[in-house]
């Protein structure tokens, strides 16, 4: 493949059409229309079709341009760097992908080792959907991923597990609505408003079955795949929430919430995932470190 013409199809997507690009690339109209057209015969697929005055990717375009989009991040990060090196600037990069299914709070402490670590460390976080993140991983747009589940094993993505640690399950409500619950705790959520994590979130199944086994039928008021966004709803009153155990004391300060009780039965784990099988990454060991140790007391 050019990746001069590639460069050329990645300018014209992100400037929105052909005159606006070529004024960017200081290049005629026509030029850049013919090499386009050599990468669209190279891929076999087009990139572009006319609606109206306007050009719009078609799908195979989309799927170009993010690939694109992560191929020229890269260039971009490898000039960093060695603008650095000839400057004599020693910076550690540590790029993570947080899963939107991960609290907040737990992704904070579990990053947090990171920023004290000798070496000048540069952190990057970025959220999104776990499978997104790993595919990110797995092109090296990313050295880390923080997941509430482990890489599956059907996903073809040379990468490895590392676990960090489990916590058991809490749940709260704020002072005005927990004078409106009748009976202890699991009792009291039989009627009550709640709300929980979104289908995608490892812990979603498991405490699905736990109501169920326990004949517990509170009133699902809604789910979220954003735990920050869910509990700041908790904090409103609006519906009885959870958060992982080992921030019980943290949840209840920072949210002014009560803690209804926790169950044994249902335990959140976490991973980092990284293409280090043995973890090397200066960044990435502090982490590790500290999660086993302070954060879940392995």
């Amino acid at each position: 493949m050019n990746f001069k013409h590639l460069h050329y199809f990645w300018v014209t997507a992100k400037a929105g059409g052909i005159v606006r690009a070529g004024e960017q690339l200081n290049t005629t109209p026509q030029t850049l229309s013919s090499q386009i057209k050599l990468l669209e015969e190279r891929l076999g697929r087009k990139l572009f079709r006319k609606a109206g005055r306007r050009l719009e990717l078609t799908d195979e375009g989309r799927l170009a341009l993010s690939f694109a989009d992560q191929i020229f991040a890269l260039g971009q990060d490898l000039e960093s760097q060695l603008r650095q090196a000839r400057a004599g600037k020693r910076q550690v990069e540590l790029r993570v992908g947080v899963a939107d299914s991960v609290s907040k709070q737990v992704a904070y402490r579990l990053l947090e080792p990171a920023l004290d670590v000798e070496e000048d460390l540069h952190l990057s976080c970025h959220e999104g959907k776990f499978q997104d993140l790993l595919g990110q991983l797995a092109v090296h747009r990313l050295d880390l991923v923080l997941a509430d589940e482990p890489l599956p094993r059907k996903v073809s993505v040379k990468a490895f597990n590392h676990a960090l640690g489990s916590s058991t399950l809490s749940f709260f409500a704020a002072p005005a609505l927990r004078k409106k619950l009748k009976g202890r705790f699991p009792d009291c959520l039989n009627d009550a408003p709640l709300l929980i994590q979104g289908a995608a979130a490892a812990i979603r199944p498991q405490l699905e079955a736990w109501l169920t086994r326990h004949g517990l039928h509170p009133q699902v008021l809604a789910e979220f795949d954003d735990g920050a966004l869910m509990n700041a709803f908790g904090r409103q009153g609006r519906g009885v929430f959870t958060a992982p155990s080992v921030l019980e004391e943290e949840t209840c300060a920072q949210y002014g919430v009560e803690a209804l009780g926790r169950s044994e039965e249902l335990v959140e784990e976490f991973y980092a995932i990284s293409v280090e099988r043995r973890i090397t990454h200066p960044g990435v060991a502090a982490i590790t470190e500290a999660a086993r140790g302070r954060l879940f007391g392995r």
